[in-house]
């Protein structure tokens, strides 16, 4: 772990240096969850706490000094973020949203209402997240179009074999970056190549990915890009859709009302320009200045600098589990690290995943058990649910340890 001092950046994260809440004998928190949502470092936590003591007031309305500088931080926080993934055109092309289910919803409302017919088809697959299936599930329901799926590999690729026929029809294509069970990093160059030829576009959800991976929307090709801030170091509230102008431009407005109008009359309105025309009502400023922080703190980290932390993670939980635990532990997804994120879906013998979360939470071992909002995929992997690590900037090799003990506690309690 030469690349990352991970020491100094947990005493960042104020949550981080305490023990296990509640947890009498617990030395400390062990936080495996961030695939859920991200800590929070306290440069994120006092910039908020500083824009509302200092600033707090409503965007593009008031004159006055501290609207003015409200707007300020809210339109710098979205080119920041714009920068980030290297739109290019990043004041006009980031959208802010409450999350990436927002985004793809709008995604989903907006563009596909107003392009989307019956004889249509949308190509999703097998490892969506909720997110990137029920809203073109409604949508399908009202329109009449056909939903299709890209199957998966038994560890956890997507099969492409197939890819020139099934695109046959397609509209758009809607396929994670990374999946938040398996892991898996999708390299989707060739479905956007194959994509673009027969006149889809492409959705990519990228809420695993862009925490995670450096990203650049113009090396990936997509036409959509839909992230969230609080599993990328920022706060709850506040998600991201990237679009490229000549799209978001023909799109018609997902919610009316307040600040999405150039004129209202009794008669009609007309909406303003982008990207305000899809921000109705007051939006996330104190949300947008912590996200705002939280890039920077990325950036200074550098991205390419995390991911080679987390592929050194990955391999020594795979190497370390394996050891202590062999077969009696299995872990879906990719081996390869390199081609996986640091989220670990994992079954131990036949403990159900609740139960080993509930003792691991003794242990001040924070870890998710359920359907991580996959039930498609999980019906896949023929399991009703999984137990679920996943690693960060701020997790080292002790916690993949205390992982490994907390184990061994489930290992005594059941044999």
């Amino acid at each position: 772990m030469a690349q990352l001092d991970i020491s100094s950046i947990k005493k960042d994260f104020p949550l981080l240096s305490q023990g296990g809440p509640g947890k009498k004998g617990v030395p400390r928190l062990v936080y495996l969850d961030s695939a859920a949502t991200s800590q929070l470092p306290l440069t994120v936590i006092n910039a908020m706490e500083h824009y509302y003591s200092t600033t707090h007031a409503n965007v593009h309305r008031g004159v006055y000094t501290i609207a003015e500088e409200a707007t300020r931080l809210f339109e710098d926080a979205r080119l920041k973020v714009g920068e980030f993934i290297n739109a290019p055109n990043p004041e006009r092309e980031i959208v802010f949203t409450k999350n990436v289910t927002e985004s793809i919803n709008l995604v989903a409302q907006s563009w596909g209402r107003g392009n989307l017919k019956p004889a249509d088809v949308v190509l999703l697959s097998e490892m969506e997240h909720h997110a990137n299936i029920v809203p073109w599930q409604i949508m399908a329901s009202q329109i009449g179009f056909e939903i299709r799926y890209l199957k998966i590999t038994d560890d956890g690729y997507l099969i492409l074999d197939d890819l020139k026929r099934q695109l046959d029809g397609v509209k758009l294509v809607g396929i994670t970056l990374m999946s938040n069970v398996l892991g898996t990093i999708n390299d989707i160059s060739e479905i956007v190549a194959m994509a673009h030829d027969a006149g889809a576009l492409v959705l990519a959800d990228g809420a695993q990915f862009v925490p995670h991976l450096p990203t650049d929307v113009a090396q990936i090709g997509c036409d959509f890009l839909a992230f969230t801030g609080h599993k990328m170091l920022g706060p709850t509230g506040i998600g991201i859709l990237w679009a490229p102008t000549d799209i978001l431009d023909k799109m018609p407005p997902f919610l009316g009302g307040g600040e999405m109008i150039a004129d209202v009359t009794l008669e009609g309105f007309r909406p303003t320009e982008i990207p305000w025309k899809f921000e109705a009502g007051t939006p996330p400023i104190a949300e947008a200045v912590g996200l705002l922080e939280a890039v920077k703190y990325l950036k200074n980290i550098g991205m390419s600098k995390i991911r080679e932390h987390e592929i050194e993670m990955i391999e020594y939980t795979f190497d370390h589990l394996k050891k202590r635990f062999g077969d009696d532990l299995s872990i879906h997804g990719p081996k390869d690290a390199k081609h996986r994120g640091g989220v670990f879906s994992f079954a131990y013998k036949d403990v159900h995943p609740h139960d080993l979360a509930q003792i691991l939470d003794s242990e001040g071992i924070c870890i998710r058990a359920g359907h991580h909002c996959a039930k498609p995929l999980m019906r896949r992997l023929g399991v009703t649910s999984t137990a679920r690590a996943s690693v960060y900037i701020y997790n080292d090799f002790n916690d993949i340890v205390a992982l490994g003990d907390g184990l061994g506690k489930v290992k005594d309690i059941f044999g």
